[in-house]
């Protein structure tokens, strides 16, 4: 029986102009409904039923109705915009050295940000002290000059400069990470879809499992922290899910966390998807919890409390010696209350950020610790998180999400939420 259970905005996925839609429930799962007059009807699951959507969402109050008519067509931060800016993403290219199934950027066309237009750039963004900026393409490391990049970041007074790439030329070039390294380059964000090469071919095009190995040992050499971030796909790696969060386990300190985002259907994309197609947060919760099992603690995935809940979870562990994880928070120990964005950022360069400390490794024999200033001193080297980004497509956007983003690409001295900068007709013919 289908029951109403919210109202919202969406856009038409054939025109993307704003329309009404409703959050339908159907059984278990939940459905966001919405009508264009020109265009019809459309249907498109956000949620299988595997968790209690309305507790995962913690109390927050829908949209008003009558907001701001222009978004998501004219968006930048605007009044009625629910969260600053956490994370600030800046493309320096739109070249790459792949051509992927998937990707939002579309990356691989046209040439290099000219050097001069990317320090204005990174000067009109950066609020010194604070800032966190994403490097971003395309593929960065096309670019010799990354580590200048890096350092005007710096002298801007970018807190933390973060690069996004598929670690290609951080495995074939270790120079070029030390470049980077000492231009003060903060953490890695690297593509990493599984541990078998299969999956590679299938989401990449070409083997890439040892590229990613080696990428983290020039990093561990560095002393850069690196973040896995695997797209999840249906049909192709959903089965990895507990491969991946144990090798990343394994690779620690170096490695600080696994970053999962689910595919949506933006920029290049093989085919429009179909809802089973489609790779829910609760899915991705159960698929944790199943191909982890004991390793990965139950509640201690909590929902996000900077963006929207439905955008994503995140969990805060130590490595043990022994390589199991220790939670540090809980669902039953925790406030679900918001996060700024600054406090949200702070947590993320806490993590992420792998500190330069000599001799830090706990024995191997001691599988608990034996003061307070070891278990101290253990956070601060093997710290580890599970995080989650549901991006949104024209299929599944929902202005209330929308309205919580932290992520804002820098566009021309406008910060834009990330899934309405990138947002894409689904009339687009795949490339």
């Amino acid at each position: 029986m289908r029951k109403i259970l919210r109202h919202t905005y969406s856009v038409c996925p054939v025109c993307l102009k704003r329309i009404p839609a409703v959050h339908a429930g159907c059984g278990k799962e939940v459905y966001i409904e919405k009508k264009c007059p020109e265009h019809g009807d459309f249907s498109t699951i956000i949620w299988r039923g595997l968790r209690d959507i309305e507790a995962w969402r913690g109390g927050l109050p829908p949209i008003a109705e009558g907001e701001n008519e222009n978004c998501p067509q004219a968006c930048g931060l605007c009044s009625e915009h629910k969260q600053g800016t956490c994370c600030v993403l800046l493309e320096v290219t739109k070249r790459c050295n792949l051509n992927c199934s998937f990707c939002f950027a579309e990356g691989g066309t046209a040439e290099d940000i000219p050097f001069e237009t990317i320090k204005a750039r990174l000067k009109a963004l950066a609020v010194p002290g604070k800032t966190l900026v994403q490097l971003s393409g395309g593929e960065p490391t096309v670019r010799d000059d990354l580590p200048q990049i890096v350092a005007a970041a710096k002298e801007v007074g970018c807190q933390y400069v973060q690069l996004n790439t598929n670690g290609i030329r951080l495995a074939e070039d270790e120079g070029y990470v030390r470049s980077l390294a000492e231009a003060g380059l903060s953490f890695v964000f690297m593509q990493f879809d599984g541990m078998d090469d299969s999956i590679y071919r299938a989401l990449r095009g070409r083997d890439l499992l040892w590229v990613k190995q080696k990428a983290i040992d020039n990093c561990t050499r560095h002393n850069l922290g690196v973040t896995l971030v695997p797209t999840i796909v249906p049909q192709v790696n959903t089965q990895d899910i507990g491969n991946i969060i144990r090798f990343a386990v394994s690779q620690s300190p170096i490695v600080r966390g696994v970053h999962f985002q689910p595919v949506s259907y933006f920029g290049r994309i093989p085919t429009m998807p179909s809802d089973d197609q489609r790779f829910m947060l609760d899915e991705l919760l159960e698929a944790i919890e199943e191909q982890a099992g004991a390793l990965v603690p139950k509640d201690s995935l909590l929902p996000s409390r900077c963006d929207h809940p439905l955008c994503g979870f995140h969990g805060d562990y130590i490595v043990m010696p022994d390589q199991s994880l220790n939670p540090l928070h809980r669902a039953n120990n925790s406030n679900f209350g918001t996060t700024t964005a600054d406090q949200n950022r702070s947590f993320i360069g806490s993590k992420w950020q792998r500190p330069k400390v000599e001799n830090a490794e706990e024995p191997e024999s001691k599988p608990y610790f034996d003061s307070f200033d070891s278990f101290l001193r253990r956070i601060r080297t093997h710290s580890f998180t599970l995080t989650a980004m549901a991006f949104q497509d024209a299929g599944n956007l929902d202005l209330e999400r929308l309205r919580r983003c932290s992520l804002h690409v820098f566009d021309d001295g406008r910060f834009v939420p990330f899934c309405a900068y990138y947002l894409t007709s689904h009339t687009t013919t795949p490339r």
